[in-house]
């Protein structure tokens, strides 16, 4: 949608030698354009981490380590806290608001969200200290011994000690130009993320290579979820970049056994003529991969002998299959009239096996695709009439037996840190869980505190659940994944300290900290150098995995961009 411009008069910056402000103050780099539809665009110069002053990167190493083997731990310095500059104006930053909206949020206790009927209270700080604190001073709302969360006990638990290490850093991949690297997971003995034409996997503990799974090109997309035994899906080009285009396209699917890397299958089915179908996303349900994203629509697969299930097509009334949501259900996103110009969108939960819709609902006139938030209970994120920020206006929740609505959540971007990006797919959503049959979605960051709340609506009515998690003065919590009934979060920190994990009661809002980051300004810096919106966050067991998702061209001949890593993991462990 277009940005409005910026407002004329930005209110100043804090005064000289003040600390630096938390939060995530510089704007987010643009989504990158997906490789199946041309040239991957470079970061722009200057769309650094933004913890809400100038990084200073730590030391870079004598000589760069081979890639595939993780780099020493940084060590920390002692820095002195830097001057926070001038918050600049419009709608660049990472939370988008314009002048009367900042005044606003500083002015007023209440923020009246147009959902359901239901007006939610963005409390201050000020309005906090009767409630319970956790353990990092934030508070949590809701009953304090109320009950347990409808989808039950987590498995993630608090360590004996929370403060973590640097278990290791992984080097960026020699390339020449930009570089795709979606996907990473995490099994008991590796993390596995994509390299240069390439798949590999490092212990999980010490990040040395556990095996490497050599491709004919580069990785193009990748599967969120897996198997119980530790398969997934991936997209892969067939032949190596080369100059000058440094492009090929996305056109091999395959799975992979993370536990030994082996390659247990890759195809490709014909498009148009004889020219192979071309894809942008994966996804998986049961024994089906799915892959879509190309103009001619979608193509699924048996995840266990690589046999093609359903081709891609194109009806006469010109509809197709755009993309698949997977998980629990197998759900199509299915648009039709001409490219760039669809006429309606509708959402089809499918027979995985031969992809029968099993249901329809026809999204609201004005929505050109959607997102799939979670397939069951079937949760969908769109932009109706091209009126929401990051890529949402409204949650939709459906009943997948009959197709019909069940609520409509409305999430307005400038209200909510929820996000779905149009380059990351129909499973391209961030920060927004489904649990308890809830959804959770974190709210925009409060001004006069740098901070924000994860809050809660309820799937069968719309109407916000009640309660609320507090991420506490200066941090910003940002809901990753469930954990039977828990919420998984990762909170950025302020200026002084680095990020935490936290496990939120999903009934009662109750939290605990799993994880507390080192608050040396050098491993800050490496933590801040991964930005939120371009980053893949993995926590499993007392590890986090924080990597990137696209690599810019490499910069070597400019220091000011500071050491860059592929990715970085954090440990509890001793």
């Amino acid at each position: 949608m277009t940005q409005p411009p910026p407002p004329p008069n930005q209110p100043p910056g804090p005064p000289p030698n003040q600390p630096p402000a938390g939060g995530y103050g510089a704007p987010p780099p643009q989504p990158p354009q997906n490789p199946a539809y041309g040239h991957p665009q470079a970061p722009q110069p200057g769309q650094g981490p933004g913890y809400g002053y100038p990084q200073t990167p730590p030391p870079a190493p004598a000589q760069n380590p081979a890639y595939g083997y993780p780099t020493q731990p940084v060590q920390p310095q002692t820095v002195q806290p830097q001057p926070v500059p001038p918050r600049s104006g419009g709608n660049g930053g990472m939370f988008n608001r314009t002048q009367w909206q900042i005044i606003a949020a500083a002015a007023v206790a209440i923020v009246l969200i147009i959902g359901g009927g239901v007006g939610y209270s963005v409390v201050k700080g000020d309005d906090t200290k009767n409630e319970a604190k956790n353990g990092t001073g934030g508070t949590s709302g809701g009953a304090k011994d109320g009950p347990a969360a409808a989808d039950g006990p987590g498995k993630e638990k608090a360590p004996a000690k929370v403060a973590s290490k640097v278990a290791f850093q992984l080097p960026e991949p020699d390339r020449d130009d930009l570089m795709a690297v979606y996907g990473s997971w995490v099994t008991d003995k590796a993390y596995v993320k994509p390299g240069a034409n390439s798949v590999v996997g490092y212990d999980v503990a010490k990040g040395t290579p556990l095996w490497t799974t050599d491709l004919p090109g580069q990785v193009c997309g990748a599967s969120r979820h897996v198997t119980e035994d530790n398969k997934t899906a991936i997209l892969f080009e067939a032949t190596k970049r080369k100059a000058p285009k440094f492009y090929e396209k996305c056109t091999e699917v395959g799975v992979i056994d993370l536990n030994t890397g082996k390659l247990l299958w890759s195809t490709s089915v014909k498009g148009d003529g004889d020219q192979k179908a071309e894809f942008t996303e994966v996804t998986l349900s049961g024994n089906t991969v799915a892959a879509g994203g190309g103009l001619r629509g979608g193509g699924a697969f048996n995840l266990k002998t690589g046999a093609v299930l359903w081709k891609p097509k194109v009806d006469a009334q010109q509809c197709r299959d755009l993309g698949y949501g997977g998980g629990k259900a197998l759900v199509a996103v299915r648009t039709c009239g001409e490219y760039g110009d669809q006429t309606t969108t509708t959402i089809q939960p499918l027979n995985p096996d031969n992809g029968t819709p099993l249901s329809s609902f026809k999204m609201p006139a004005g929505v050109d695709d959607a997102r799939i938030v979670s397939s069951d209970p079937l949760v969908v994120a769109a932009d109706v009439g091209d009126t929401g920020t990051f890529g949402i206006s409204d949650f939709f929740s459906v009943d997948a037996n009959t197709g019909k609505q069940l609520a409509k959540i409305s999430a307005p971007g400038d209200t909510y840190e929820a996000r779905c990006a149009a380059s990351d797919g129909v499973e391209g959503c961030q920060f927004v869980v489904v649990g308890n049959g809830r959804l959770y979605l974190p709210t925009a960051q409060r001004f006069d505190e740098r901070t924000n709340e994860i809050v809660s609506f309820d799937l069968a009515t719309g109407k916000a659940a009640g309660g609320r998690a507090d991420a506490g003065k200066g941090y910003t919590s940002l809901p990753l994944r469930m954990d039977g009934g828990n919420i998984i979060a990762y909170k950025t920190g302020p200026y002084d300290k680095g990020g935490q994990v936290v496990s939120i009661n999903g009934a009662t809002f109750k939290q605990t900290v799993l994880m507390e980051n080192p608050g040396e300004r050098a491993i800050r810096d490496v933590e801040a150098g991964f930005t939120t919106s371009g980053s893949e966050f993995r926590y499993a067991a007392g590890r986090l995995f924080i990597s990137e998702r696209l690599l810019g061209k490499p910069r070597d001949d400019d220091p000011s961009f500071g050491k860059k890593y592929l990715a970085v993991a954090f440990s509890t462990a001793d």
